[in-house]
């Protein structure tokens, strides 16, 4: 493929979404971001699917669901028929170099790189050969009883590279939904019974864990949340090598992510220089055995100076 073609492609691949948001009537970047028929739920609820599964092309969802009576985060698998719903722990998302596309000029998207910088993108609107990942609130007990919205929590953020979710809004203008460089937890909501895909960006290539938490309030007052890593490979990569990766415990809204490690390597750090400190005390204290018995005014003064 010539440079030209490979620019055009990338623009093609950042801006698709835009250019279709921003033909609508003002005002409506939410509806631009939703795609209409994929995973959308029919009264019969998918099916539960077994084993572990590598998925590259295609699209799928994430999102909440009562899985026998338990609110879960799950995997909606829609590259086969019928859909499944799956694990999490079972699927290894792949992120193939058909998705490798370079950072256009336009300043908007400075925050993915330097203009020319290679990034993996799924895109916010389908391309062949390419995943298409979206998030949803439309497994039927969900969208019967959930009130108003679910809550989805960017928790942890593990990986070579740093890892970007964005939405294109009107006129081109990208918004950034996570960002796995800034503190987290992140949090956005997902209006019940919605559908809607972003732009999924990851700077190296390797295997990523995303810690992810997704929580509501059913309209009779009770809570439910779970908590779930989502796994990409990204790259040529072979990418099942994935699922042997482990995460960290996911971060709280109390501790965000890399807070606790931080505070307990501070903690550590000051516990080893009190240790150090009170031995030179003690040491200062016992001072050299003195040449003499005696009660000499220089030892006092020693006395006085190790307090």
């Amino acid at each position: 493929m010539n440079s030209t073609r490979y620019r055009l492609r990338t623009a093609a691949l950042l801006l698709a979404g835009a250019l279709l948001t921003a033909a609508g009537p003002p005002g409506a970047a939410a509806a631009g971001a939703e795609s209409p028929t994929p995973g959308a739920e029919s009264g019969a609820a998918a099916q539960t699917g077994r084993g572990r599964t590598v998925i590259g092309d295609g699209h799928i969802d994430m999102g909440p669901r009562f899985d026998h009576g338990r609110w879960t985060v799950q995997i909606r698998d829609d590259t086969g028929e019928p859909a499944v719903w799956r694990s999490t722990d079972d699927v290894v998302l792949h992120v193939n170099d058909m998705a490798k596309v370079e950072v256009p000029e336009d300043k908007s998207f400075a925050f993915l790189g330097a203009p020319g910088d290679q990034v993996w993108l799924l895109p916010q609107v389908q391309h062949d050969g390419v995943l298409w990942p979206g998030w949803n609130s439309q497994e039927p007990r969900v969208a019967a009883t959930v009130d108003r919205e679910v809550t989805w929590q960017l928790t942890g953020v593990q990986g070579p590279g740093a890892f970007i979710l964005f939405l294109n809004g009107s006129f081109g203008t990208p918004s950034a939904v996570f960002d796995g460089r800034k503190k987290l937890p992140q949090e956005t909501g997902i209006e019940v019974n919605s559908h809607v895909h972003g732009n999924w960006a990851f700077t190296r290539p390797g295997t990523y864990l995303l810690q992810i938490r997704m929580s509501a309030k059913t309209k009779d007052g009770t809570s439910h949340t779970d908590t779930r890593t989502l796994r990409f490979s990204v790259g040529p990569q072979d990418p099942r090598k994935a699922f042997a990766a482990r995460t960290p415990a996911a971060a709280t809204p109390e501790s965000p992510s890399g807070t606790a490690s931080h505070d307990l390597l501070w903690w550590g750090l000051g516990a080893a220089a009190a240790v150090t400190v009170l031995a030179v005390v003690v040491i200062r204290r016992r001072g050299p055995r003195p040449e003499h018995t005696s009660s000499a005014p220089q030892h006092g003064a020693t006395e006085g100076d190790a307090t």
